[in-house]
């Protein structure tokens, strides 16, 4: 039988990220096939060989292609980047195009694509691998676009032919349709549908009503799964339209558009909900500046503090002077972030908001203007009597700065672009420059200082007050419960309000105690994936649970969770049960950190130096206890098929 040979060339220039780290089921759980992923360093992709284009999404951001051996690869630019509908992208091609190696495929502003998808991590798949014959990964790190071989493959001749036999009228696909309809409860269950170049998405009424061992049984199903308020069933490239196009057609369901389902599935989602995903989608922007913050302060910690190195050692700036200014400039850098976390809050609330961003980065600058009482100041002052004031016609107001707060910054971003949406739409254009942004800030401004900023930062403080009563009357059992929670937690996606309430703990602290068990927590996953590591054979298995818990220990967990321990579950109840006793233990201590750092191993940078001990101790516990329990287990369970 002959084997024809293909050399497929990295499609982009960038670093290589094994396909189990990609964060979306459908490419890490390899439901369209084997392959790896890049993380693009420039916006370009390039043919990765000579063939033909079979397929161009509408939205360009996914392309499939056929080498002349008859391999099948997909390019699928970035992550829930069909949300986009095309925008930032620009294609040079078209289905059916015939091009060679090196060719430019599709151009796209990267930077756009990092703020406004899931992720720009790009996962190249090999959709037709029961045909090869051989396939081989590269081993390098660093790719460049049409020079570095990204894979090499061997593929039957004959497999070339049935080809023709697959591209057949949609009506072929009705059976199918029929099935899926059925087994997502019907067509009266289907809010809204429409299909990106892999997969059905499905806004449904009723989730519960999905039979999903009917759709995993089918067989032309690569697999399903649930995220933002969307059912998901992976059918892959090519076939996914015609089923779709099936389905509108036997079903009578009206075609819809990826925002019509996303509006549809945000619809479903109760209030509780909808604040969530507001608050992840104001914080996730903005959390790469206060991680970052956090790690320096911890280096700072390291210099600065004394006792790192013994009980009654002192500093490192203290035995060695000369590093003072090295430390003192960490601490300015470190510390920007935090003290002017209202504009950046004020930046990512505006914009999720739909008003001006600039307009939001400015409304943050106001509130942390160097003419305004510190807020850490505040308390001091108010003992003193000494708090500034503005008398605006008889009425006092406070002339504080909301240094830190996130409550005040929140409420009044939201005031501002709504003000703004308001009168952009009632002031013309060549007035807009002139009017929209100084009234906006002005009335938003005044209503800061007199109400907002007031009312929020009583509501801060009580929120923090109460926290600290309850963790200082019950600290082993705020620990406990917070270590048992947070793990689920991180599964809804609820996790994300914890972030602001771990913020508005250092703005008013200086420290918060949650952080630490959110570290210890990320450790606990890790562990229980390299257990199943350790008792697995099947070499795929083990390779996915050794890099996600590398993963996990770096503060990712997401491949972890999803890719190991929820489908084995009790790896990911044994990470519950060491991260719980951990937080029980180190809150017992009164172990806190001053920052937001990396969730994993590293966080101890964040640690106040006089908890290190205690946080090793947890770190142990979350290393040992749920290993020993995952490895016990899977040494019977996880080889039994």
């Amino acid at each position: 039988m002959a084997i024809k040979e293909e050399m497929i060339y990295a499609p982009l220039s960038g670093e290589v990220i094994p396909l189990d780290n990609v964060p979306d089921p459908t490419f890490s759980q390899k439901m369209m096939g084997d392959g790896l992923a890049i993380e693009p360093s420039v916006g370009k992709v390039v043919a990765p060989f000579d063939g033909e284009i079979v397929q161009l999404f509408p939205t360009k951001h996914a392309i499939g292609l056929r080498g002349n051996s008859g391999v099948e690869v997909l390019i699928h630019i970035g992550l829930e980047t069909v949300t986009l509908d095309g925008e930032g992208f620009e294609a040079h091609i078209k289905q059916g195009d015939q091009v060679k190696a090196g060719d430019p495929l599709v151009t796209f502003d990267l930077a756009y694509i990092k703020e406004k998808a899931a992720s720009a991590i790009t996962p190249i798949i090999i959709t037709n691998g029961d045909a090869l014959e051989r396939f081989e990964k590269t081993n390098e790190t660093k790719l460049v676009a049409g020079e570095t071989v990204l894979f090499q493959t061997g593929i039957k001749s004959e497999e070339k032919e049935p080809e023709k036999d697959n591209v057949k009228s949609s009506i072929e696909y009705g059976q199918e349709a029929d099935d899926i309809v059925a087994a997502v409860g019907g067509a009266d269950n289907i809010h809204a549908a429409t299909h990106c170049v892999t997969r059905l998405r499905f806004a449904l009424s009723d989730e519960d009503s999905v039979d999903k061992e009917a759709i995993e049984n089918m067989d032309i199903v690569k697999g399903s799964f649930s995220t933002n308020g969307q059912f998901q069933v992976i059918i892959g490239q090519g076939t996914v339209d015609k089923v779709y196009k099936a389905m509108v057609k036997n079903s009578g369901i009206g075609e819809s558009t990826k925002e019509d389902v996303k509006a549809a599935s945000g619809e479903k989602q109760n209030p509780l909900q909808r604040g969530i995903k507001v608050l992840a989608d104001i914080f996730i922007p903005i959390l790469p500046a206060i991680v970052m913050a956090g790690l320096l302060m911890g280096i700072n910690n390291i210099l600065a503090n004394p006792g790192i190195f013994g009980t009654d050692s002192p500093s490192v700036i203290e035995m060695y002077p000369q590093w003072a200014g090295i430390a003192d400039m960490i601490d300015v850098i470190a510390n920007t972030a935090f003290t002017f976390l209202p504009a950046l809050i004020g930046w990512s609330a505006v914009k999720r908001f739909g008003g001006n961003e600039l307009l939001g980065v400015v409304l943050g600058l106001i509130m942390v203007h160097p003419a305004l009482l510190n807020a850490w100041d505040y308390g001091a002052a108010v003992e003193e009597g000494t708090v500034p004031t503005w008398n605006l016609f008889g009425l006092e107001v406070d002339k504080i700065g909301y240094q830190g707060q996130v409550l005040p910054v929140l409420f009044a971003s939201w005031v501002l672009a709504k003000i703004e949406i308001f009168l952009r739409k009632r002031v013309m254009d060549a007035l807009q420059l002139l009017v929209v942004a100084p009234i906006a800030l002005l009335v938003t401004g005044f209503l800061t200082f007199i109400i907002i900023g007031p009312v929020m930062f009583g509501i801060g403080n009580w929120i923090t007050d109460g926290l600290v009563a309850i963790f200082e009357s019950y600290a082993v059992l705020g620990g406990l419960i917070y270590g048992a929670v947070y793990g689920p937690l991180v599964i809804t996606g609820m996790h994300h309000t914890f972030l602001a309430v771990d913020l508005q703990l250092i703005g008013a602290t200086d420290t918060t105690f949650l952080w630490p068990i959110l570290a210890l927590s990320n450790i606990a996953q890790g562990a229980a994936a390299f257990a199943i590591m350790f008792a697995a054979r099947e070499e795929k298995l083990k390779g996915l649970s050794g890099t996600s818990g590398i993963s996990a220990w770096l503060g990712i967990t997401e491949p972890a969770m999803f890719g190991v321990n929820l489908p084995y579950k009790y790896p990911f109840v044994a990470a519950i049960i060491g991260s719980s006793i951990a937080g029980a233990f180190i809150t017992m201590q009164n172990v806190l950190a001053t920052s937001i750092g990396v969730g994993g191993v590293p966080g101890i940078l964040s640690i106040v130096p006089d908890g290190w001990g205690a946080f090793l101790i947890g770190m142990a516990i979350v290393i040992v206890v749920p290993f020993i329990i995952t490895y016990l287990i899977a040494k019977r369970k996880v080889n039994e098929n």
